[in-house]
């Protein structure tokens, strides 16, 4: 039969939660700051090249349907 000396409960659970949040490296603001902004970037630049290649296939098909 099991030791109830053994047998883990909330307590270790929870201090085991404890350490491991305390082994976390959190990012400064700055970086978040900057990885934000480089977030944005990118996506401007894809939403950009999504409506230019939107328009070419767009302008493609009115050829092709114009003939």
């Amino acid at each position: 039969m099991a030791d109830a000396k053994n047998k883990p409960g909330i307590a270790d659970w929870w201090d085991d939660v404890k350490a491991e949040f305390d082994k976390i490296v959190w990012p400064t603001q700055e970086t978040i700051y900057r990885q934000t902004l480089a977030t944005v970037i990118v996506s401007v630049i894809t939403a950009f090249l999504i409506v230019v290649v939107d328009m070419l296939i767009q302008h493609g098909v009115d050829a092709l349907v114009g003939l």
